[in-house]
């Protein structure tokens, strides 16, 4: 792809826009970069740039967009911007920053998307390369942008390395040449409902993971899903299913409660379940999904055993955080959705105190009602999504109002008991009291190491 002296107008000027505005102008594009933020609000930002660039902040020019030779769009950035849609009418070409990054990858691809597990999925397969000393990266939407590992550490891409990338819809929605070599769907349930109201437009985005893939390539797919499994028939790739539910004639399943591979008529025995160390019945299928991947990729039976008998999970996923006074506390910030909430509940047996809340994106929360009368002992609410989340489920469950992160932990203290377990599963984006979800976890994590172990007045009558 050629990029020296081009015109390139980069939109959206978060970790993918700072990214590629670095690369491009390292190959000596003429690049500007437009935000609807102001210059202070984006000043870290802007001090990272490697050389100067031109720039449009708190608003987006019209003519930036058509004086340009093509376009590269931040995931955060809503495709039907009247700049963008003019743009496109007048055949100037629009990128996300993935495809981008792939006109000059040279490796292997392996691609992870799914309303749900992506970013454990996509951990797991890089630490399976990592235990069997194979050179890999991982990056995309799990936090390091794929653009950016491509200057890392040489400088250049290496036709040994196999990326790891975790693709969310925004990213795929934009691509053209963009093509994995394993590409995993891992699942879908309406999610960002505020960028597409309807449920087929959330799917075709995420099909896009599949676009220009080849008979020669793996389609990895959930059979336990529906509206995955239908996708099967409908790959140009070789299909690859998986199941926690049922064994299959080819894929990978549980059987005898064992992980089995079957593949072109032989079966292939892994380990047991209860070696798994991950918790929670959706962390499995995010083992099998990973197995099929490091089965595909030729990684040794052995390193794939030790990797799931370690992997303890990723941050803000699951996380165990502490245990003070027999009160366990997990942080699952990363559940931004209301299908990660109904996974997390899911995976605990003990009496729960629950916190949600945060920026709502017209999810339904009534999916956690029966999980709520069942497991939950409170629910916590906080942040803009609090009036609806308590009037939805309010019914179901006890419930309170905090103010803050720091409040809503320690009334979660307040009301639990010795055996007791207190998880944040949000449900919901961070958006409207956090930078993200890194930063909505980081702080509750130090609200409950700031905890002691006084016991309330209201605990000690209990």
């Amino acid at each position: 792809m050629q990029v020296e002296g081009k015109k390139v107008l980069v939109v959206g000027f978060a970790r993918s826009g700072l990214s590629a505005a670095n690369f491009l102008l390292r190959r000596g594009a003429q690049v500007t970069i437009t935000d609807l933020k102001t210059a202070e609000e984006l000043e870290d930002s802007i001090a990272q740039l490697a050389k100067p660039a031109q720039f449009s902040w708190g608003t987006h020019h019209r003519e930036d967009f058509l004086q340009s030779d093509f376009i590269i769009l931040s995931p955060g950035v809503p495709s039907d911007l009247p700049e963008l849609l003019e743009a496109s009418d007048q055949s100037i070409p629009i990128y996300s920053e993935v495809e981008l990054a792939y006109r000059f990858l040279e490796g292997r691809l392996i691609g992870v998307t799914g309303s749900n597990g992506k970013t454990t999925t996509t951990t797991l397969i890089g630490k399976l390369f990592e235990t069997a000393g194979l050179d890999f990266v991982v990056a995309g939407n799990i936090g390091s942008p794929l653009i950016q590992s491509l200057e890392i550490p040489t400088g250049s891409a290496s036709t040994s390395t196999t990326y790891v990338v975790e693709l969310s819809s925004f990213q795929l929605e934009n691509i053209e040449q963009f093509r994995c070599d394993i590409a995993l769907m891992l699942n879908i349930s309406p999610d960002h409902q505020d960028r597409y109201p309807e449920f087929n437009d959330y799917l075709r985005a995420k099909e896009q993971i599949f676009l220009n893939q080849l008979p020669e390539h793996y389609a990895v797919l959930n059979a336990d899903d529906p509206d995955t499994l239908k996708m099967a028939a409908e790959r140009r790739a070789t299909a690859v299913l998986y199941s926690r539910k049922r064994a299959l004639e080819q894929g990978v399943f549980l059987h005898d409660q064992r992980i089995q591979i079957a593949w072109k008529g032989e079966r292939h025995d892994l380990m047991p379940v209860d070696e798994v160390r991950l918790r929670g019945g959706h962390n499995l299928e995010n083992v099998l999904a990973a197995t099929a991947a490091g089965f595909l990729s030729g990684i040794d039976p052995e390193a794939m055993m030790e990797t799931f008998s370690t992997f303890e999970g990723v941050e803000h996923r699951l996380e165990l955080v502490r245990d003070l006074g027999g009160v366990t506390f997990y942080n699952d910030s990363k559940a931004t959705n209301v299908e990660s909430t109904v996974q997390a509940l899911k995976a605990f047996s003990e009496p729960l105190i629950v916190i949600m809340g945060g920026l709502d994106k017209g999810a339904d929360f009534s999916a956690l009602a029966p999980l709520m009368k069942e497991k939950v002992k409170r629910l916590i609410v906080l942040g803009a999504a609090s009036d609806r989340i308590e009037g939805v489920l309010g019914h179901s469950v006890s419930t309170l109002r905090a103010e803050n992160m720091r409040q809503a932990v320690g009334l979660a203290y307040d009301h639990a008991l010795s055996g007791d377990v207190v998880v944040l599963s949000p449900g919901c984006t961070s958006f409207d009291m956090f930078e993200d979800f890194e930063h909505r976890g980081q702080v509750f994590k130090e609200a409950v190491r700031a905890l002691n172990k006084k016991r309330t007045r209201e605990q000690e009558r209990k």
